[in-house]
């Protein structure tokens, strides 16, 4: 697959860098510009980024960094038993326990939720650090859901994390985590609140919180540059010699 003039691979990070100086310095510098467009690509273009991890992973299957992204590329696609087995393989690699959540979330994936719970409560949670940890809870709270148990995902969020004031770069999902089993719940009201909350940690937009903040309000969203056209073709209509029409409704084309 063609890269890009702008990528070296220099822009990987240091530790994976270092991992791919054990292959000979064309070869690493092939699959790391690989890793690169991985990372590049994943959110916006997961198709294309699932096919820059092939060639990483065709050039350089040992390298525990390259099966990672392949894992990454293949969960972005919905190819969870890909993905896990990327994962499993990374972690047989490195020894590591950073992406027991993924392989758990991986197994909800491939509808095997009980799987997923029993890994919530293994002795490899207790050595994640705590955005793992957090994410872990997540895991399991869709887990519950999954398994159709609403009341013991809504225990299960409930923690430290979610009562902090503090803003950490978890809190905004799972405070929206929250709020959405509430809701499902019918728990409206407390749904609102924690939906508000998600919407104040929320600085980046990771969430749509605030979407569903609105919805809960019954705010409609126009769409400016829709209405705009619209306005536009009224106008350009109203210059011909055609029958006049009906002026539009402002609030015609609003979305929730």
């Amino acid at each position: 697959m063609p890269i890009p003039e702008d990528v070296t691979g220099d822009e990987i990070d240091k530790d994976v860098r270092q991992e791919l100086q054990s292959l000979p310095k064309g070869l690493a510098e092939d699959v790391a510009k690989n890793l690169v467009m991985v990372a590049r690509l994943i959110d916006e273009d997961p198709e294309g980024a699932y096919g820059y991890s092939k060639v990483a992973l065709r050039l350089a299957s040992r390298v525990a960094a390259v099966r990672e992204a392949a894992g990454f590329a293949a969960y972005a696609n919905q190819k969870y038993a890909e993905a896990l087995g990327e994962f499993r393989a990374a972690r047989r690699m490195s020894g590591g326990v950073e992406l027991w959540p993924l392989m758990a979330d991986c197994e909800r994936g491939l509808g095997r939720p009980e799987k997923a719970l029993d890994m919530a409560g293994a002795s490899e949670v207790h050595k994640l650090d705590k955005a793992g940890q957090v994410e872990m809870r997540l895991v399991a709270a869709g887990a519950r859901r999954d398994m159709g148990q609403l009341d013991a995902a809504i225990v299960t969020l409930q923690s430290p994390e979610l009562a902090s004031n503090a803003v950490q770069p978890w809190t905004a999902r799972l405070r929206y985590a929250y709020a959405d089993a509430l809701l499902a719940a019918g728990r409206q009201g407390e749904a609102r609140e924690w939906f508000a909350k998600a919407v104040e940690a929320d600085k980046d937009g990771s969430t749509d919180a605030s979407d569903r903040l609105a919805e809960l309000d019954g705010v409609d969203f126009v769409d400016a540059f829709d209405e705009s056209e619209s306005e536009g073709e009224s106008e350009g209509e109203s210059d011909g010699s055609r029958d006049e029409q009906a002026p539009v409704d402002p609030e015609e084309g609003g979305k929730e």
